[in-house]
């Protein structure tokens, strides 16, 4: 009987670059910078890795198909390296398979690394899904201009249509959600967007698609981040502070959201599937007790209102009070995005996941300097890869022993 992975690996170093439009960096410089900042952090040399993974998406100007530019690049010792792609995901799968090499007992000490050099492909957004993501004939002759902001901002109007707001109330709740991250961004001296906003300032910015607007949005970005995972019984070998995962869990879409017309289209099934999931591998009884903090797939601010619900934080149609009262701001209950999220620090699809445990990571041990939750025990981070009705969702609990 399958048991999960609670407390079977721990987490001893992490790398994260600055986020932002690096120009002058490669995507083999970004991989450097955060690998180093890893293994010094974990007090390890490149030779003792055992295995690794890489997790980035667009291959086409990045880094190729293969692992082999992990390998090179980070002068890996013959060892096998795996490239993974989930969308906006590839982080978290490729930290998901390093934790179970090491959990399984394959090797004793991984990496996961993830990159993106999204500036590097010449758009102004994410490239067209038409032309870049391989989602089949028949997605193309269903949706052929279905875009990300158009997704999601669907979701938007079916929300505040179920829920019964007033599109501008809707909007200005929104809104609070960008002013908080931004908030967050601002003390973060990695983070891509570093300026407060004010709620005026998302009203009135440009729309994207009605009713997500500029500041709505999350950037897009360069970066890379990194992680070295041991098993649980050797982390304090290495570090007085280790950081355990709880659980770990990924949901990938069945096609029924797509497919039937029973869809609500404001929620994310895969969330609340891989949610559950992780909650009962944590042993998590109460999440909205028992979770100290968040990092989400904030790719627009309706995706983190609704996000809220689907890890069981907020009861459904009810975020809005939650935001309201600040339950997720800096001094909350559960400070969400402390790090600034996708909306500020940035997303550079294949390090996204990985860095949202950067924060976490970072947060447990005290070490998150202006941005610092108030004695947290378990992180939460969520990852989302693809649209509302097609998506593969990772949930991932860490703490402390």
């Amino acid at each position: 009987m399958s048991k999960g992975i609670k407390d079977k690996v721990a987490i001893i170093g992490m790398g994260c670059t600055k986020f932002g439009e690096l120009w002058d960096k490669s995507a083999e410089d970004l991989m450097v910078d955060a690998f180093k900042e890893a293994i010094k952090d974990a007090g390890i040399e490149a030779k003792d890795i055992q295995a690794a993974w890489q997790g980035n998406h667009y291959t086409e100007v990045n880094i190729g198909h293969s692992a082999l530019p992990s390998s090179t690049t980070l002068k890996l010792p013959f060892i096998p390296v795996t490239h993974v792609e989930n969308f906006c995901a590839s982080g978290s799968e490729a930290f998901r398979g390093a934790c179970y090499a090491v959990a399984s007992g394959a090797c004793d000490i991984a990496l996961a690394i993830g990159v993106e050099k999204l500036k590097d492909l010449g758009y102004a957004g994410l490239p067209d899904a038409r032309h870049v993501m391989t989602l089949g004939t028949l997605y193309r002759i269903i949706w052929p201009n279905h875009t990300g902001p158009g997704a999601f901002a669907m979701m938007a109007t079916r929300y505040f249509d179920r829920y019964r707001l007033d599109p501008r109330e809707g909007k200005r709740i929104l809104a609070h959600i960008s002013v908080k991250s931004h908030h967050n961004g601002s003390l973060n001296p990695k983070a891509h967007l570093r300026r407060e906003i004010t709620v005026e300032d998302v009203l009135k910015a440009p729309i994207v698609a009605w009713p997500l607007g500029l500041l709505d949005s999350c950037g897009v970005s360069d970066g890379a981040a990194a992680a070295i995972i041991v098993r649980a019984e050797l982390a304090k070998n290495f570090r007085p502070d280790p950081i355990y995962v709880k659980a770990l869990q990924i949901a990938a879409d069945s096609g029924e959201s797509l497919m039937y017309s029973q869809y609500d289209y404001t929620h994310v099934e895969p969330t609340y599937r891989a949610a559950i999931k992780a909650y009962e591998e944590a042993s998590i009884k109460n999440p909205r007790e028992e979770i100290s903090m968040m990092e989400v797939h904030d790719c627009f601010s309706i995706t983190e209102l609704i996000t809220y619900e689907d890890l069981l934080i907020s009861p459904r149609g009810k975020a809005r009070e939650d935001v309201e009262s600040g339950f997720f701001e800096l001094g909350g209950k559960i400070p969400c995005q402390p790090s600034g999220g996708l909306k500020c620090f940035g997303h550079p699809i294949g390090a996204t996941g990985i860095r949202m445990l950067y924060e976490i990571y970072k947060q447990l041990q005290g070490k998150a300097e202006a941005r610092q939750v108030e004695d947290p025990k378990i992180g939460l981070t969520h990852n989302i890869g693809g649209f509302p009705t097609r998506a593969v969702a990772s949930v991932t609990l860490v703490g402390l022993q």
